[in-house]
Parts: structure tokens; C-alpha cells; sequence
């Protein structure tokens, strides 16, 4: 056994979990989060001036390299699935992590490798074929190469986004007290030195990649992602390992299924114990020992009729004879999970739209006003953004270490707040953020217009922006970390990856409703001598009056969420007491 590669040893211990350790909470944190921080330095180096680097080092026109990025940005979001779904069914976490981490690290060397190695790129160009289009854009086995590069970073992508954050979760006894406490802190640690990660490489690494050296400027990326699976792998002898159980779709539709074959039996009366007891089939101790044991609930009732025991359903042992036909009450329960928490996973979708437009038009704005600190340091309009990471690092320790123990001094409940209160709460400051943002344009507009017409600059300063940009870091670290936090808390233990990737879905899905909304918009509101609020021209457009608009609709679906909210119940209860804790925290 001790001659066998790390990889192998550690799968060992995820299929037969012989040692049996303990979860060592914090003590395996520096390494989790260690690896989390510069991976995300490192990943977030490489993509955050992609766009530039297609335009300017591959010759690529700009529409092009946006088609590019923004099916690169895509794919990225939505590869934690099947991440998730290879770790849940097949390798553990801790494989998935290290494959992953290896897949990240060579598509990182391969593409400073396009910036390193002239014969892998274009040829310079000069600034006056730069600016008539008269530049040669990359061959196709530059091309290739390229997309070799980008195609190792979403699998690295697609087996660390899941699996990164359930399995810092894993190392934390969540039957004490002391495992849960640890667990709330992390959530909010774990968010913050990500987000702090995401700044040092959306400043220090862009800066060197704009005015150093691009090869050098991916070289730091490649060396930190380096530094990342080393502290991850020197941590392997604290790490606790969860072995996966199989495909969770292969349960869920087993219930479904069961369901739909016994739709037409009575269920027994749910006051009756003893014929629910007799009926029914819980076969807790085929159950994990690590799981919360779910009761039976009333809620989606139709799925229970998969646990009424027909004659000739189990063999002699007790367990199904065919899993499609009969299936258990945890069983049951956890499809009640999922199905519980996916109508509030869509309400994360606009909250997050209304951040993704504040990162672009922000950007915009910018350009339009006076971006001088200082005598001679001009902002770039890039690095706007950065005021809104920066909101989330300082928030996030004071919401944990002040917050948290005052609420919990008056609510009694150990995170302050309920899940659901939390991301409400985010809700609302992004409600707030968008007015503020459309008060702030409107002012920006009619100033830049006062002084040069519709072409106008504002001599209003860019701190301006600062604001609005901050509510809304405020609200990505109410709703942002509250989701994480939801989808690994209610969902089954063994979908705690499946979880992991919900919170990416969701960035994907508000870039895709974004993208809709914005080309709505910007036909919709343009006609005969009447330009559109999204048009070219910033002073000429109504901005202000698109971000009322994302601001209603927040408004709309804050509402929903209340509703989802009345009716949500926790896992592992029936009752309706926490969810009115909700609805009055919210109201």
C-alpha cells in the first residue's frame, strides 16, 4: 500500500474509507483554501484580459473575440455538471479536485505558451494596419492550439468549481456544535479570500499583462496554479474523504418512476403511524451513516406512493427487488430536496443580472467622466469593478464576526439569520443598488451633455460609481454566499458537488438572460427619430432608464421569492416554523 501513487491511495480511501478518520475541520483549511486562493488568482489572471489579448495579440476582430469569450465564459458555467456528476457517480472529490487541478495547470502552460512562443500567434502588427483591419489573424494551428489551451481550462473548471467548496465542507463535523459554527465561518472565509484572489488578479496580473509582458504576465498564473496543487496535495493526510454513492439522477428517477407506476394506490392516512409504519418502505439502515435521516413530509405527497410496498417488491433480505418499482422514504425525501430548493434557485438568476450589468455599464459610464486620482493616475475602466470585490472582502468579516453574534443574540439561531433571510436580504440591497445606479446616470448624462452636447464628457469624477458599485457588493455577499450556503446545506449529502455547480448555473444563467435583455432592450426602444436607451452612444441613450427597469423587475422577483420562501421547508423537518421566520425576516 505505501508504494502506491497518491492518487490511488487516496481513491482507496475514498472507496473503502478504511481509516475511518475524523473530520479535522479548520486544521484542513489552510490547505483548501490555500489552493482555492490561488486558483483563483491564477484562473482569474488568465481570463479576466482575455479579450484584449485576442484583439490585440491574435488580430481577432472585436465581435469575434466576444463571440469567443462569451461561449468560453458559457461553457465554464455550465461544466460543473458534469464535474459534479462525475464526482457524485464515479471518483469522490478529492480525485475529481486533483485531476481537475492538473487539467487547469497544463491548459494555464499551454496558453503562455501562445504568448511565449511567437511561432504559436500572429505576427506583430503595426498601429496603422491595427487601425484599418489589415492585420493577419491566427492560423488554424495557432487557432487550435488556442482552443486547446481553453478547453483544458473548462475541465479544470468543470471538476474544481463543484468540488472545491463541498469538500472544505466534508472536513467539518456537522453533529456538533462546534463543526457547525466552523462551517458558518468557512462559508463566508472561503467567499471573501476567493473574491480577494479575483482583485490581486484583476490589478497586479492585468497590469502586467498591459504594461510588462504578456508571456510574463501568464507566466504568474501558471506558476501560482502550480503553487495550488501542491498545497492541496500537502494537506492529503488531513483531509477527510467522502466516498460517492453513484449517479444521483439514477436515484431521483427511480423515484419518479416508482411514483408514476403506483400513481393509482391510496396512499395511508397521514395520522395513522402504525399503517404508515407497515406500508411504507424506510430501509434506514441501508442509508449512509453520514446522512441526515429524512422523515416522511407531506409536501409533493405524490412521491410517497414509490414507498408502498406491493407483494413480491423485496427479496428475502428486505431491500427492493427492483429499485424502480419500490424505493425508500430518505429516498423519497431527498427528490423532495431537490425539488424544494430549484424555485429558489431561479430567483438568484436576476439578482445576479442586475450585477453582471453594473460590471459592463459601469465601464462604460466611466469612460464618459473623470477617471483622475490624482494629478496624473488615471483609473482604467476595467478596474472599476475592483470597488465592488472590495466592498465584498470588507463586508463579509464584519457580517460574520459583528453581524452574526447580534442576530444571534436576538433571533436564537446559530447563523444569525435563516438561508433564505440572507439571499432576501441580498435581494433587496440589489433593488436598492439599481436605483441608486439609475440616479447616479441620470445626473452622469445630464451633465456630460451640459458640457459638449451629446458627445459631451461629464466632468464628474468616477468615484461617483463607487456607491452604487459597493450596495451591490454588499449584495452579492448577502445573496451570493447565501445561495452557497443554501444548495450545501438543503440538498442530500451525497449531491453536495450537484450543489456546488447550482451557484455557477446560476452566473450562467443571468449572463444568458443578460444577453437577452440587453438586445430586447436595445430594439424594443429605438424608432423613427427616437434612439434606443441602450445605443452606442452613452449620452444618447437612456441607461438610467434600463436600470429602473432591471430594478422592477428585482422588485417582481423578490416577490417570488417571498412566495417560494412561505412555502419552502427545510430539510430534515415538515413544519412550517422556519419558513415564517423567513417570510417575517423578509416583510
Amino acid at each position: 500500500m505505501e508504494n502506491q501513487p497518491l492518487l490511488q491511495k487516496a481513491a482507496t480511501g475514498d472507496d473503502l474509507r478504511s481509516d475511518r478518520r475524523r473530520p479535522r475541520g479548520w486544521k484542513a483549511m489552510p490547505y483548501i483554501i490555500g489552493n482555492e486562493a490561488f486558483e483563483r488568482v491564477a484562473t482569474y489572471g488568465l481570463t479576466a484580459n482575455f479579450m484584449v489579448y485576442l484583439v490585440k495579440i491574435y488580430h481577432m476582430k472585436q465581435m469575434a473575440a466576444a463571440n469567443l469569450c462569451y461561449v468560453f465564459g458559457g461553457t465554464t458555467s455550465l461544466a460543473p455538471l458534469l464535474g459534479a456528476f462525475v464526482s457524485d457517480a464515479f471518483w469522490g472529490r478529492f480525485r475529481t479536485l486533483a485531476v481537475a487541478s492538473i487539467a487547469t495547470f497544463l491548459g494555464t502552460v499551454v496558453l503562455t505558451l501562445t504568448a511565449a512562443a511567437p511561432q504559436l500567434r500572429p505576427p506583430p502588427c503595426s498601429q496603422a494596419a491595427e487601425e484599418s483591419g489589415q492585420c493577419p489573424g491566427p492560423s488554424s494551428s495557432q487557432l487550435a492550439v488556442l482552443l486547446l489551451s481553453l478547453a483544458l481550462l473548462v475541465l479544470g473548471a468543470g471538476g474544481i468549481r463543484p468540488c472545491s467548496l463541498p469538500f472544505g465542507v466534508d472536513q467539518f463535523d456537522r453533529t456538533t456544535e462546534q463543526g457547525r459554527r466552523g462551517l458558518d465561518s468557512f462559508f463566508n472565509w472561503y467567499y471573501s479570500i476567493s473574491t480577494a484572489g479575483t482583485v490581486v488578479a484583476m490589478t497586479v496580473v492585468v497590469y502586467i499583462q498591459d504594461s510588462v509582458s504578456w508571456a510574463i504576465g501568464f507566466g504568474i498564473p501558471t506558476g501560482l496554479m502550480l503553487l495550488a496543487i501542491v498545497f492541496f496535495f500537502a494537506g492529503v493526510k488531513l483531509y477527510l474523504f467522502v466516498p460517492p454513492e453513484g449517479s444521483v439522477f439514477s436515484g431521483v428517477a427511480q423515484v419518479l418512476v416508482a411514483a408514476f407506476r403506483k400513481r393509482r394506490l391510496r396512499l395511508p392516512s397521514p395520522n395513522d403511524a402504525v399503517q404508515q409504519k407497515s406500508l411504507l418502505y424506510s430501509n434506514l439502515a441501508q442509508e449512509s451513516a453520514e446522512e441526515m435521516k429524512l422523515p416522511l413530509t407531506l409536501q409533493f405527497r405524490f412521491l410517497n406512493k414509490a414507498a408502498i410496498i406491493c407483494e413480491g417488491e423485496r427479496k428475502e433480505d428486505g431491500q427492493p427487488a427492483d429499485p424502480w418499482r419500490l424505493c425508500s422514504v430518505h429516498q423519497i425525501e431527498q427528490v423532495k430536496c431537490v425539488m424544494r430548493v430549484i424555485p429558489i434557485w431561479a430567483s438568484g438568476i436576476i439578482c445576479f443580472v442586475a450585477l453582471s450589468q453594473q460590471w459592463t455599464f459601469a465601464a462604460l459610464q466611466s469612460l464618459k467622466m473623470d477617471r483622475h486620482l490624482g494629478p496624473s493616475f488615471e483609473v482604467p475602466p476595467g478596474s472599476l469593478g475592483i470597488i465592488c470585490l472590495l466592498a465584498i472582502i470588507l463586508f463579509i468579516p464584519v457580517y460574520d464576526r459583528a453581524l452574526v453574534p447580534m442576530a444571534r443574540s436576538l433571533t436564537g439561531i446559530e447563523s444569525g439569520i435563516t438561508l433564505l433571510q440572507r439571499q432576501g436580504a441580498g435581494m433587496v440591497v440589489a433593488i436598492i443598488s439599481m436605483v441608486v445606479a439609475g440616479l447616479v446616470e441620470k445626473k452622469r448624462r445630464e451633465s456630460a451633455v451640459a458640457h459638449g452636447s451629446v458627445n459631451g464628457s461629464s466632468p464628474l469624477s468616477a468615484m461617483w460609481l463607487a456607491p452604487q458599485l459597493c450596495l451591490m457588493g454588499v449584495a452579492e455577499a448577502f445573496n451570493a454566499v447565501g445561495q452557497v450556503e443554501f444548495y450545501n446545506r438543503q440538498l442530500p449529502e451525497h449531491m453536495q458537488t450537484i450543489a456546488g455547480s447550482l451557484f455557477h448555473c446560476s452566473l450562467a444563467g443571468a449572463s444568458y438572460v443578460s444577453t437577452f435583455l440587453v438586445t430586447f432592450i436595445r430594439k424594443s426602444t429605438a424608432g423613427p427619430g427616437q434612439a434606443s436607451w441602450l445605443d452606442d452612444n452613452i449620452n444618447v441613450g437612456r441607461v438610467d432608464y434600463f436600470y429602473y427597469l432591471i430594478a422592477v423587475l428585482g422588485a417582481g422577483n423578490l416577490l417570488y421569492f417571498v412566495v417560494c420562501a412561505h412555502f419552502y421547508r427545510y430539510k430534515g423537518t415538515g413544519e412550517l416554523k422556519e419558513a415564517r421566520k423567513d417570510i417575517e425576516g423578509l416583510l
